[in-house]
């Protein structure tokens, strides 16, 4: 730890902030307290390495600290533990499972424990991936964080306790095997509209899941929760009319409201992205638009 003389103000997330700065890492300031609460407005693009503006922003309060992955150059796996009611094995073991079945090295690299018994493993983005953020796709209680993602610092406390440094070495090469994980799912991974290949989706009905699945990834800060659900009850007008095979619908809109999970206040995790489809689609199926009828 830093050295301070005795009429110098203590401020520990001062100083871990201006070490990550100095890591090449972009940082940005959260609520005290907090993980999900950025305490500036477009973060990702406000995120910096600059000394002298992190000074200035945590010398006026003790922030926790936000890494901006993408401008970082980062691609963190967040491996947490089953929560109430979920199934499956903790992340470590699921990612160490994936690793023997795919022959591929997990190797030692830059670790933060988190407060609720998980941890997260820093990767540098190999150059030339846009990889973006994952919710369990690569598996059970995995995450990701890259483009459009942030992870909480390491010195950052919240009520559960403090993001503690584990394994202080520079970070390694995102594995090659990790890197094809994260791009095999490209509705989670990439902004780009989904195609939808299924024969027995209506081409209107296509067009507007592709629109709406759009339309979500592309929704402002504040607005994630009601763009969400009010994409699913449009779509799920469409499901309730056969126009669109429900599995279809809604592993497309899961996955585009999975890639906000992280840039705001919601989602929080993706239970809550998938429960608000759930629910969207339920209430427009209920209501199903009137089918279109082919000329004679």
């Amino acid at each position: 730890m830093t050295s301070h003389h005795a009429s110098e103000p203590v401020n520990p997330l001062l100083d871990r902030a201006l070490y990550l700065a100095t890591m090449g890492w972009a940082v940005f300031p959260l609520a005290p307290g907090t993980k999900r609460q950025p305490a500036v407005k477009n973060w990702e693009e406000r995120a910096t390495t600059d000394r002298t503006r992190v000074r200035r922003c945590w010398s006026v309060n003790r922030w926790n600290i936000g890494v901006a992955t993408g401008p970082s150059g980062l691609v963190v796996v967040d491996l947490d533990l089953p929560k109430d009611g979920d199934t499956g094995p903790a992340g470590a073991d699921a990612l160490a499972a994936l690793a023997d079945e795919r022959g591929g090295p997990l190797p030692p690299t830059y670790t933060v424990t988190t407060p609720s018994g998980g941890c997260h493993l820093y990767y540098l983005a190999p150059a030339g991936t846009r990889l973006r953020n994952t919710a369990k796709h690569i598996c059970a209680n995995v995450d990701t964080r890259a483009g459009g993602g942030y992870v909480v610092g390491p010195g950052s406390v919240t009520d559960l306790g403090a993001y503690e440094l584990a394994d202080d070495r520079d970070p390694v090469e995102l594995p090659g095997w990790l890197v094809q994980a994260c791009a095999e799912r490209p509705a989670a991974a990439t902004s780009r509209p989904v195609e939808i290949r299924s024969a027995r989706t209506d081409s209107y009905g296509a067009a507007a899941l592709r629109g709406e699945v759009e339309r979500v990834r592309s929704a402002g800060p504040g607005t994630y929760n009601g763009v969400l659900s009010s994409a699913a009850y449009t779509i799920g007008r469409k499901v309730g009319a056969d126009l669109i095979p429900h599995p279809v619908a809604r592993a497309e809109l899961i996955a585009a409201g999975e890639t906000l999970i992280g840039s705001e206040h919601w989602p929080p995790h993706a239970r809550e992205v998938a429960r608000v489809v759930d629910a969207g689609l339920a209430a427009g199926a209920a209501n199903p638009v009137a089918r279109r009828r082919k000329a004679a």
